[in-house]
């Protein structure tokens, strides 16, 4: 069970580590988790990387470092795994603000407008219970919120994670 990579992409990455000295390689994500394949223990590192819709210059640039890309989920979230003691994908503050700062518009292209749309909703229904809607209006309302709020979790939580990941490489600039 994965604790969410928006939450700690380094811890993540260094559990798949660990499982891989022990023989269980990182396949693929599974929903809320990963997919190991039992094999011979290596002793490599793994990294995360995003890029929507990459070419093979990307691919190549990660190649020539030194790191294999191991797979893709929806052609923009990639993981990478490397031998111990390669050097790191991001290895300054800079670019690794950059990567957080493209997570965190994507999130928030989904997370504000959600959660806009949530208020309206639970506006909505609060409006029929006290009597100023219909009350199928205030039903309607009601259940489409549940909807709304499952999708502001899986985008407002890393939308969140991401912001605070950019404040703590802010304040390691000054």
């Amino acid at each position: 069970m994965s604790s969410g990579l928006a939450f700690s992409e380094e811890k993540e990455m260094k559990k798949l580590s660990e499982y891989a000295r022990k023989g269980w390689l990182f396949e693929k994500f599974a929903f809320l988790g990963f997919v190991l394949r039992q094999g011979e223990p290596q002793n490599i590192i793994y990294s995360l990387d995003y890029q929507k819709e990459p070419d093979e210059e990307y691919f190549s640039y990660f190649e020539e470092a030194g790191w294999t890309i191991v797979c893709s989920v929806g052609n923009e979230m990639h993981v990478f795994s490397a031998a111990q003691g390669t050097p790191p994908i991001y290895s300054d503050n800079e670019s690794t603000k950059e990567k957080y700062e493209r997570e965190r518009q994507s999130m928030k292209k989904v997370a504000i407008p959600t959660l806009l749309l949530t208020f309206v909703l639970i506006v909505l229904s609060i409006s029929s219970q006290n009597g100023y809607l219909p009350l199928i209006v205030g039903q309607i309302s009601e259940f489409s919120s549940y909807a709304t709020l499952i999708v502001l979790i899986f985008t407002g939580m890393p939308y969140l994670a991401y912001c605070y990941k950019l404040k703590k490489l802010e304040k390691q600039d000054f």
